[in-house]
């Protein structure tokens, strides 16, 4: 299983699922010139998509979902540019070619919110982004997976300085918001296993984060607890305007 993250930010969140039986792209946000370059690069056409699924319909999460007027699309909810969504139960399990693929809610101020995991053979992908916490009861399902790409929106100092309004400081601070970088780490303390390859830290704040502080944080918080991780664990930040691939190549 590759995956590339063509964007991940408030522009834009796109990322690519690849099999050799299937593609499956996770959200369509950004421009349209931008991901159609971004499938170009990559070598592939945005033809070649085989279904397409939505966490939740935020612009920046499903501005370009016409690209995919002929694809299947499976989403928490009908979405308001896809009478023909296929809606997800939360729970939901899903068989897309060699891809197994479980749906869970999130907790974020849009009409529903969905991580998703996706099982191909011995591989496991978690992909949580957009929420405000995560219920202890799905950690079991979560934990020990080959790779997360995983929400690290703010760090919360940078975000308080920043000149956005309080009520906006509010909403990305509360249980329907971002996660902090505090937030993110203290939650993959908890999750990686000994099976986990690597670590994609997603939907960065451009005002109110860096790569420094995401990446100085989780690295902080792991040396704190003595979590257990592989020697030749890779961890890195997704991008808003540039491609990040990971997985087996």
């Amino acid at each position: 299983m590759k995956y590339t993250v063509f964007c991940s930010g408030s522009k834009g969140n796109c990322t690519l699922i690849e099999t050799e039986k299937v593609k499956v792209l996770l959200d369509c946000g950004h421009t349209r010139r931008y991901l159609t370059q971004s499938f170009h690069n990559a070598g592939l056409h945005y033809n070649q998509v085989d279904a397409v699924l939505i966490t939740h319909n935020h612009i920046d999460h499903v501005s370009q979902l016409k690209l995919f007027h002929d694809k299947p699309v499976f989403a928490p909810h009908v979405l308001d540019q896809r009478e023909d969504t296929i809606v997800l139960e939360p729970f939901d399990w899903i068989t897309l070619g060699d891809l197994e693929i479980y749906a869970f809610p999130l907790s974020h101020d849009a009409q529903e919110t969905y991580g998703y995991l996706i099982r191909h053979l011995e591989e496991t992908l978690v992909y949580i982004t957009d929420t405000g916490y995560l219920r202890e009861t799905d950690f079991e399902m979560l934990k020990n997976a080959t790779y997360y790409i995983f929400e690290s929106n703010h760090d919360v100092e940078l975000l308080m300085a920043t000149t956005r309004p309080y009520p906006i400081k509010k909403r990305i601070l509360s249980v329907n918001g971002h996660l902090s970088n505090t937030d993110s780490a203290q939650y993959l303390t908890q999750l990686i296993g000994l099976k986990t390859k690597s670590i994609l830290l997603a939907h960065l704040s451009s005002e109110a984060n860096t790569e420094r502080h995401a990446l100085e944080t989780l690295i902080e918080t792991f040396e704190t607890s003595k979590v257990q991780i592989q020697p030749d664990l890779i961890i890195q930040c997704a991008k808003q305007n540039e491609p990040v691939t990971g997985g087996s190549q």
